[in-house]
């Protein structure tokens, strides 16, 4: 723990953004972190609780009372190596995680929770700078071969981990770099694309292989996971990837897109969120897109709520739209949660982004009923508005209206990873179009093929990089038990 008075005598300090006038201009990060002094303070926050329910907040139960109380004490050296102990990529929930953990935190039944997340981020932003973060090649190797198809959170996290067992370990990407929905699916300005190429280089250096460009298997040819982003000049068949390694982990992410048949989804300018947020991704890493879908000047209508939604929000501002307008089928939470019921657990409540400060019109408890268009290009829609009755949403008669819009951009989530990529593979599905695997400690993340598993999105569906994490350090293990008998590695 801290400082054992400190959660009596410290505020809650949220970190800085840079003022919107200035960051709505470029695709940076614009979040000011703590200093190493604020970081000590609110270390002191946190409390000799007994129970920290933080850990079993933390998807990836990071150690967080210990290296809270490190920070407290400036041993920032053994705050970092607390840290990686459960988490690869620290640098990453620092920045995009929405922290669980601080939901569940026992200072929050009835204050502020301790600033986990900015903790977190300070520790290892200053181990990058001081250099402690190196590469941790194995010191025996085993001579066994394992393919990672997917290069996301999950497919990077069980690649550093097999890798570090003494594995030879090649990740396939379909895409021309590395962090699959990491670096298409997150703008820039939430977190730049930098970060994942540091740890790339750390992760050659301790001896994994990297190939990009390369499909497995094939794309649909029609639907929405025909429109996701894929640069690949090459493809693999599941039965060489079988042939030449001793374990295959399917790592991909999610990205087959809810879409809203409705009348007039034909039109031109209405498009998939994963068609807009890459292409602008690609253009700041120097690459020349013909056609990008622009908001400039338009009147945008987002539709979704949750942080895909809020991410085009943001790209729109950026890119000069004339209006942005975000759609929620659901009513409006509530501004504070009843602590008394949700705790420990993720409260639903309002959260605003700070894309939305950056210039968002928000509606709730509205329904699309259907595009409208001229000459082929979408102008407008129309709506009505919704409620809840005998548990089904249902419409509110004379509430319809119309609203102008030259871009809509569908942002509702996704159902399943590609579904193509499981059936080249023959992997058995589950009900919602995963992959069918177990999370038990013996035999879990396997599939019904031999010597293929999957993990992250790919065997749970849309979640959290957070929850990729921790999907890719305990498939990671699973596949080393598989190989070798046993297993050393942390699960």
């Amino acid at each position: 723990m801290g400082k054992i008075t400190g959660f009596m005598e410290y505020e809650r300090l949220e970190e800085g953004y840079r003022p919107v006038e200035e960051r709505v201009k470029h695709y940076k990060e614009f979040v000011v972190g703590l200093t190493d002094e604020q970081a000590k303070i609110q270390g002191a926050r946190c409390m000799d609780c007994g129970t920290p329910f933080c850990n079993n907040g933390c998807p990836i139960n990071n150690i967080i009372p210990d290296f809270n109380d490190l920070v407290y004490r400036q041993d920032w050296e053994s705050a970092i190596a607390v840290l990686h102990s459960t988490n690869n990529f620290p640098e990453f929930t620092g920045r995009i995680c929405p922290a669980p953990c601080e939901a569940a935190c026992t200072l929050n039944v009835n204050d502020d929770p301790v600033g986990i997340k900015s903790i977190e981020h300070a520790i290892i932003d200053k181990a990058w700078a001081e250099g402690w973060v190196r590469p941790q090649p194995a010191r025996i190797k085993t001579g066994k071969r394992v393919a990672i198809v997917g290069s996301g959170p999950a497919g990077l996290a069980a690649a550093q981990q097999l890798a570090r067992a003494g594995h030879d370990v090649t990740v396939f990407e379909k895409n021309n770099r590395i962090g699959g929905l990491l670096r298409y699916g997150i703008p820039d300005f939430k977190m730049e694309k930098w970060l994942i190429d540091r740890r790339v280089e750390q992760m050659q250096a301790e001896g994994v292989t990297f190939r990009t460009g390369v499909m497995v298997g094939a794309l649909p040819s029609e639907g929405p996971a025909a429109k996701v982003t894929n640069d690949a000049k090459e493809t693999v068949s599941p039965e060489q990837l079988l042939a030449e390694f001793d374990a295959v982990l399917l790592a991909g992410g999610a990205e087959q897109s809810r879409d809203l048949p409705v009348p007039g989804r034909e039109l031109d300018g209405i498009h998939f969120a994963m068609e807009f947020l890459p292409q602008q991704n690609k253009v700041n890493a120097g690459d020349k897109i013909k056609k990008q879908i622009r908001a400039d000047g338009k009147h945008v209508i987002v539709i979704g709520g949750g942080d895909t939604g809020s991410d085009c929000v943001g790209t729109s501002n950026r890119h000069g739209a004339a209006s942005v307008t975000q759609f929620e089928v659901m009513p409006m939470p509530p501004a504070q949660e009843n602590k008394a019921l949700t705790w420990p657990y993720w409260p639903i409540k309002l959260r605003t982004s700070s894309s939305h400060e950056e210039g968002c019109q928000r509606e709730f408890a509205i329904s699309t009923k259907a595009f409208i268009g001229h000459k082929g290009k979408v102008t407008g829609l129309k709506t009505v508005q919704v409620e809840f009755k005998d548990g089904k949403l249902v419409e509110i008669p004379g509430t319809e209206k119309e609203w102008k819009a030259d871009l809509v951009l569908l942002a509702m989530g996704f159902t399943n990873p590609v579904p193509t990529v499981l059936e080249a593979f023959g992997v058995e599905k589950d009900a919602r179009g995963n992959a069918k695997a177990t999370t038990d400690f013996i035999g879990g993340y396997a599939t019904n093929v031999p010597k293929v598993f999957a993990a992250g999105d790919m065997r749970r569906g849309q979640s959290l990089v957070v929850w990729a994490i921790r999907e890719g350090r305990q498939a990671a293990r699973a596949v080393d038990e598989f190989l070798m008998g046993f297993s050393d590695l942390p699960r």
